[in-house]
């Protein structure tokens, strides 16, 4: 039981500062409501996916796929444009939960722990999660971000090549999220390719959003 309250914990916390991040990044209203909502049913999803039957890397691909299908139904964003918004958040979550795993690693914590919880992964989940809600705050605070997306399910969308690039980028997205769990697991030593990844995926994510919110031609 007190595992599953620290699962379910911890695991509202990175959902729900996903969606704070993706949310303040494309200049979308905040529901504190419906994001605890979603990151409760979320969290009990990956729960019985990944700890009571063990499959850690369906479980990645269906948080993927309900964190899309939260943006479109429960926050009413057209599915295509909820797919970008995911695969960016999803993104520039990894490339900071990645790079403070590898510090925290480094520093030899990440390896300890208590009798019912490993402090590495609290202390890295904890640092993670303030360090994106804090990005997200600056986001709004200094009103950056991106306009371009309609918060209306079914507005009219007119597609580029911009567009199609944005929202194939989001294959890749997933794919990473499994490369990260094989690098950690079985080649922890080339484990900095990992945050590269992820900042290379996000850079064309950040770069391409940019021009066509400024409305560049591509």
């Amino acid at each position: 039981m007190i595992n599953l309250i620290f699962y379910l914990f911890f695991s509202v916390l990175d959902t729900a500062s996903l969606f704070y991040i993706a949310l303040k990044l494309f200049k979308i209203d905040l529901y504190l409501k419906e994001i605890i909502f979603a990151s409760l049913i979320m969290a009990f999803c990956s729960y019985v996916i990944r700890v009571e039957h063990g499959y850690a890397y369906l479980d990645v691909f269906i948080q993927f796929v309900l964190f899309i299908c939260f943006l479109w139904m429960l926050f009413r964003i057209h599915v295509f444009y909820a797919t970008i918004m995911a695969g960016t958040a999803q993104q520039a979550f990894m490339l900071v939960q990645s790079l403070f795993y590898i510090v925290i690693n480094i520093t030899g914590i990440y390896q300890r722990n208590f009798p019912i919880v490993s402090t590495g992964i609290i202390l890295m989940q904890l640092i993670t999660d303030s360090f994106v809600i804090f990005i997200g705050y600056y986001i709004g605070k200094k009103r950056k971000g991106f306009d371009y997306i309609p918060d209306k399910p079914d507005a009219r969308l007119i597609i580029s090549k911009r567009d199609i690039i944005l929202f194939t980028l989001s294959v890749p997205s997933v794919a990473c999220l499994f490369l990260m769990m094989y690098f950690l697991k079985n080649l922890y030593q080339f484990a900095f390719i990992v945050p590269l990844f992820y900042g290379t995926i996000l850079i064309g994510y950040l770069y391409l959003s940019n021009k066509k919110d400024r409305g560049d031609i591509f």
